[in-house]
């Protein structure tokens, strides 16, 4: 929930197209942007990474040569690289219902300190990788976890706390940590599915990426990672960031949705994944995704991709 603090300031905009509401940190700015009429081709830049996340309403995003174009809804990041400006359509925006978007800029500086930190503690070297930024646009959906997060940055960069930069410095640590973690995750899972010989994990990626509708044997991805169980569930999470099983639920939830924007029915989509029931389906997907799969099937066209580069 937005403070009232927060929400005061909302309430007496000075603009009606993307008001906005500023918060500086030592590393990082958060802004609120609310928009209550329609509008079109509303230019947005940064000279830094930003990260967008929408609270409610609808956007149609751009880029300035038409290369992409694609819609943008609640429980969903879309993450500007530096100086790769896009511009955004406002097609639902009103007084009453406005379109309200969470914007956080974060430097250079602090996403290199976040690498380092991975590279030391969580190395890729099997993989000749080190954690980095991959200078790109991304658009994808995010979790209920990283939705509480967004939520929770607001009221503290608002707030009047003592430990205020302490705690923004954390939550920042954290959203960038959960970006490099999806993007070295899709790149870990095309490694795995172009080369699942290369080590362990690997294989068991590749496998489950593969089996996404079948019950899976935890000790038969042990047997096929070809370690010890304790240390493939140590190298697995070190390397993917959760547990096999919560990575299956994952894809899986994933490959619903995918599923879904291409018109497949709740029903298909439910035992295509490995559900045994649509009920359970439905729970699962609206916790992870924020909506039923009715309601995003809905929401999205059918041709929709999930990522630009």
């Amino acid at each position: 929930m937005i403070s009232q603090h927060v929400q005061d300031q909302r309430n007496n905009p000075q603009v009606l197209v993307e008001n906005k509401t500023s918060f500086a940190g030592e590393d990082a700015e958060l802004s609120i942007y609310d928009t209550f009429e329609p509008a079109s081709n509303v230019k947005l830049a940064s000279d830094q990474l930003m990260f967008c996340g929408m609270l409610s309403g609808k956007k149609i995003m751009h880029s300035l040569h038409r290369r992409f174009e694609t819609e943008f809804f609640p429980h969903e990041s879309f993450i500007m690289a530096p100086n790769r400006p896009i511009q955004i359509d406002f097609p639902m925006a009103s007084l009453t219902t406005p379109t309200t978007c969470i914007a956080i800029e974060i430097s250079h500086n602090k996403v290199k300190k976040v690498c380092d930190k991975l590279n030391a503690n969580a190395p890729l070297s099997t993989y000749q990788q080190e954690w980095q930024y991959d200078n790109k646009l991304m658009h994808t959906h995010h979790n209920t976890e990283t939705q509480t997060l967004l939520n929770r940055m607001i009221n503290i960069f608002s707030e009047n706390h003592p430990d205020r930069s302490f705690m923004v410095d954390l939550a920042v640590s954290e959203l960038i940590t959960r970006l490099l973690r999806e993007q070295t995750r899709d790149f870990i899972i095309c490694h795995s599915l172009n080369d699942p010989e290369h080590n362990g994990i690997n294989s068991v990626v590749a496998y489950l990426y593969k089996h996404l509708g079948e019950t899976i044997n935890i000790e038969a991805l042990i047997k096929l990672s070809c370690m010890s169980r304790t240390k493939f569930f140590s190298e697995f999470k070190r390397t993917i960031g959760c547990t096999p099983q919560d990575f299956l639920f994952q894809l899986r939830l994933k490959k619903a949705a995918e599923m879904l924007r291409k018109n497949s029915s709740v029903t298909q989509v439910c035992f295509a994944t490995g559900y045994l029931s649509t009920s359970h389906f439905s729970r699962s997907f609206k916790k992870f995704f924020g909506v039923n799969p009715t309601q995003y099937k809905l929401r999205h066209s059918p041709d929709l991709l999930n990522r630009y580069t």
